[in-house]
Parts: C-alpha cells; structure tokens; sequence
C-alpha cells in the first residue's frame, strides 16, 4: 500500500473510531427530561446489541415513549417514608391477613409445592403477592418497555435501569415479555412485581406448562418469587422475622426497612405464627 494510501485508511479508521466513540459516549449519557430522549433511544440500539440482544428486542424500542408518569413516580415515593404502622395502614396489612389466609387454604397445594421445592413458607409469598398487586387485581397501567427506557435514560439511576432495560429487550426476543406489554410504574411485571433482570434470572415455570407467565399464572408469579428469595439465601425451616437467617433474604426482596418487617409480620399471621 502507498504510503499516501495508507495515511487516507489509517485516518478513515480514526475517523470510525472517533464516530462510533462519540455514538457509545452519546448513549452511555443521560438526561433529566425528554429532551434528547428518542435520539439516546436510536444510539442505546448499538449498546443493546452489544450487550446480546437480537432483532426483536431491538424493534421493539421503535414502540417506546417517554414516560413522564414513571419519572413523577420515582421522584415522589413517599410511602417507605412512613413509620411501620402508618405503612401496614395504608398498605391494607390487615386485610392481606384475612385475604391471605384465604388465598392460603384454597391454593393448598400449589403453596405446599412450592415449600417442597423452594423451601418457602406460603406465608411471606402470600404477603408479597398481597402488597404488591392486591393478589393480582391490579398489575399497573405503564408501557413496561417505555417505563424501563425512560429510567435507564434518566440521570438518577441510569447504570441499574440500564441493566434491567438489556433484561427486558431480551424477554421480548425470547417471547415471555410482549413488546406492548403493561406493567407497574417502574417496569415491574406480573403478579408480585418482578424487574425484568428478575425475571431473567429467578423467573420459574411454576405450572408446568413450558414457559413462564408472570401476569396471567399466579404459580408461575409465586413459584419465581420463592426463587428468588431462595437465591437471596433462604434456608427451609429457618425463621424469617427480624434477627433470624431467613430475614436477609427479604432483606433482597425491597431495600425499604418497613417493606420488610411487613411482609415478615404480614407473612407470620398468615402461617399462623
């Protein structure tokens, strides 16, 4: 190669390099509305793609919107500021008591299979389910793929959102998430509110039927979250109240203090405890 030629390819490749540096650095930004938004979703492509996801999870952020809803979410999460018993009042504790134990005497089996495999009570499963979507009564009315792209584009916590929004593009291309699918404010899916890198890594066929449906299975949604808090450290037949083995893995269930101490006095009263 001449040496004239070889200075116009080298300086090609800088060029390429100094492009495609500039695309990655423009989608590893961030911002705080929606300005810029569809231009960081077009250049997040490159980085999904980098990251193993296929065509389908790709097309399907041309769906994605942003979520103005999800981020007035995130900034006003007021709740888990509240003292225990003003949560277990507004969160309905007693009545995920009484609902539970109900839930508990006519899904007798399926919790008792779910204990045999996982080592989880039905207890605290049931309180989950119950504060998280009201035993399935109410699931949220967000795009969950917008919802997720706009947390991982916003600046407060991209580099986790990121992580789930790489979790989601891949159950879209392996078909347990649908690209217009519905979920809470957050992005969260299903019966008891699984993230999509949750679902990724704990999500579980609890009925048997080949694959995994968060929203419309309550053994696939009950049957995941013992997974997940067996692979949070739960211990069969250890207690689960504050000081004993089996709180740290509600502990990994939701980083709120009174989140936890619900669910481990909400779940006691179901079991009887």
């Amino acid at each position: 190669m001449a040496f004239a030629a070889k200075g116009r390819f080298f300086a090609a490749v800088a060029t390429a390099l100094i492009v495609t540096a500039g695309a990655a650095q423009a989608a590893a930004g961030c911002g705080n509305n929606s300005a810029g938004f569809s231009t960081w979703v077009e250049q997040y492509k490159q980085e999904a793609q980098a990251q193993g996801v296929g065509s389908r999870g790709i097309n399907a952020l041309d769906t994605v919107n942003y979520a103005t809803k999800t981020i007035n979410a995130d900034r006003n999460q007021k709740s888990f500021k509240y003292s225990l018993d003003k949560f277990m009042q507004v969160r309905g504790g007693q009545t995920i008591i009484s609902r539970g134990k109900a839930q508990k005497a006519q899904n007798a089996a399926l919790f008792a299979n779910i204990e045999k495999r996982y080592g989880v009570p039905a207890g605290p499963l049931i309180a989950i389910w119950g504060m998280e979507t009201g035993f399935g009564s109410f699931m949220g009315n967000q795009h969950t793929l917008s919802a997720v792209t706009t947390l991982a584009y916003d600046c407060r916590r991209p580099e986790y959102f990121r992580d789930q929004l790489n979790a989601a593009l891949k159950l879209i291309d392996n078909g347990t998430l649908a690209p217009n699918a519905i979920g809470a404010m957050h992005g969260e899916i299903g019966q008891t509110q699984f993230l999509p890198l949750n679902v990724l890594r704990y999500g579980a066929d609890g009925d048997g039927n080949g694959r995994i449906d968060m929203v419309r299975s309550k053994a696939d949604a009950l049957a995941s979250t013992a997974n997940f808090l067996r692979g949070h450290g739960w211990q069969a037949g250890a207690g689960y109240q504050p000081g004993q083995p089996n709180y740290g893995a509600i502990q990994g269930w939701n980083a709120a203090s009174v989140y936890q101490q619900a669910i481990a006095i909400i779940g006691a009263r179901i079991d009887g405890e």
